[in-house]
């Protein structure tokens, strides 16, 4: 497999030398196990001759002509993790170019890949339009905002879709290599796992911070507090959007745009948030659950093995 990096400055250091070691990896132990040719050829590409890390780490690059024989382009995330700097880095001009390049690579039947925010240059280039994605978590309100056309899944941490994949945030970058890698060898790519001690991330969903999201949006931000104060309570669209002054369908319509999920669904991952923590204290479940807004702990019990697919055991055992 032909796999071509794209490196532009300020390039996130961990998501290129994840993919270039990764691979690296693969290749050493293809060859331990015999087999003569190298399963994948790895060059970086840039728009120069030399690309400058994050860190201040120069790196050579081969020109984006070398793309032409590649079966598939990866491009890994910049060090742009704030909002406010993300949409400065996609106004430079090799972002502008890299995307132009993009474009023209799609169009001429190389698949193209993105981990993190490398995704954000997918759907600059239009590339991830009525299709299903994924990207960092952190940034997926901004990603909603800014391409409406994307179906976007912030919880998954692989999107595929056809010559398109996605990944999800920073180390989304390995899960990205080992999938890539699952196309030409699942057997070297379950291998590559347990010899780099690789676990399964299905799913991004048990890393979000809800707090972190609802800073996104002064109207969210504002239901996000009603809302911490109100768990034991349970909810009530009604009431929160009377708390907030707005219509119930604002709330409704604004939490969509901004989390991609309804009220309830915010309320409910702050509840268990909350019922995390206070496992991680030791408190008693029947406790927990007058908490939380539940009548007894047999429905939490339920509502956490539904969204986290885990029991109070395995909670424990991991938060301790």
């Amino acid at each position: 497999m032909r796999l071509t990096i794209l490196a532009l400055d300020d390039v996130f250091d961990t998501g290129l030398t994840v993919l270039l070691d990764t691979f690296s990896t693969a290749n050493e132990l293809a060859a331990a196990q015999g087999n003569p040719v190298a399963p994948f050829d790895v060059r970086v590409v840039g728009l120069g001759r030399q690309v400058r890390t994050a860190l201040g780490f120069a790196a050579p690059v081969e020109p984006v002509d070398a793309v032409r024989k590649a079966d598939w382009v990866v491009v890994p995330a910049l060090n742009a993790k704030l909002p406010h700097l993300l949409l400065k880095a996609l106004e430079r001009t090799d972002v502008i170019e890299a995307v132009g390049h993009l474009r023209a690579w799609h169009a001429a039947g190389i698949g193209v890949a993105g981990a993190c925010i490398g995704t954000f240059l997918l759907a600059e280039a239009g590339l991830l339009n009525g299709l299903e994605a994924t990207t960092t978590w952190a940034l997926a309100p901004l990603f909603r905002q800014r391409y409406p056309d994307v179906r976007l899944d912030d919880t998954r941490m692989i999107a595929a879709c056809g010559q398109v994949v996605t990944a999800g945030a920073a180390m989304g970058h390995l899960d990205l290599a080992l999938w890539l890698m699952r196309q030409k060898s699942p057997e070297l790519a379950a291998f590559v796992a347990r010899f780099m001690l690789i676990d399964k991330r299905p799913s991004q969903a048990r890393y979000i911070v809800p707090d972190y999201l609802a800073h996104a949006d002064p109207l969210i931000e504002r239901f996000e507090r009603w809302a911490r104060s109100h768990l034991a309570d349970g909810f009530s669209l009604q009431e929160a959007a009377k708390a907030l002054s707005v219509t119930p369908r604002t709330l409704q319509r604004r939490a969509e745009a901004v989390l991609g999920k309804s009220p309830l669904a915010f309320f409910q991952d702050l509840r268990i948030e909350r019922v995390q923590h206070l496992i991680s204290l030791g408190e008693d479940l029947e406790r927990i659950a007058g908490q939380v807004g539940y009548a007894d702990s047999a429905t939490l019990r339920n509502l956490l093995k539904r969204r986290l697919g885990r029991g109070v055991r395995e909670l424990r055992a991991e938060l301790q």
